[in-house]
């Protein structure tokens, strides 16, 4: 989840994320240099679904659900052991990536009207943005940066829904994996 300038996020807006604490060491500063994302409060993360519902339509039932459909999964440990890139943007891989295929596939079956990344994209790719909206060589000398300090490892535990409030985005409620 990542915008290019600050400001394009709309009020109420909320996305869906897996944040990966354990990899704010290696990627936070990098992060809040190169994605505006991470200056607007978003932790390093994986995407699960955004946008999702605005937050006037985040009723009991909705978290009910949520909690119904992240509870029935089994937390799960992934690896981040290599940089990939989308164009201008550099992210870390999650292997394996199918848990987080699985989630946003559920999500987004229940919610069909919240399409992953609101249909822009035919195929969903869980990833850890890095830096986006840069030059190719400020992403080349990132990713040599990045390798030598790969790989990290991390447990998805929980999804939280993040809402914004135009400028900048705040946890707003966690969901455990029981499963």
């Amino acid at each position: 989840m990542s915008h290019d300038e600050p400001g394009r996020y709309r009020v109420g807006q909320t996305a869906l994320l897996a944040t990966v604490e354990e990899a704010e060491p290696l990627v936070g500063h990098w992060r809040r240099r190169f994605d505006s994302s991470a200056s607007a409060g978003i932790p390093a993360h994986v995407t699960v679904l955004f946008p999702f519902l605005d937050i006037d339509r985040i009723s009991t039932a909705v978290i009910g659900d949520l909690r119904t459909l992240i509870g029935a999964r089994s937390p799960f440990t992934v690896r981040f052991d290599e940089c990939r890139r989308f164009p201008e943007v550099l992210y870390l891989a999650p292997a394996p990536d199918q848990p987080f295929r699985a989630l946003t596939e559920s999500i987004a079956r229940r919610w069909p009207e919240a399409p992953p990344y609101g249909g822009q994209f035919t195929e969903v790719i869980p990833h850890l943005t890095v830096a986006h909206g840069q030059q190719p060589r400020a992403l080349e000398e990132l990713e040599a940066a990045l390798a030598v300090q790969l790989p990290t490892t991390a447990t998805i535990s929980t999804v939280s829904l993040f809402v914004s409030d135009g400028e900048s985005w705040r946890r707003h409620m966690e969901f455990p994996m029981l499963g």
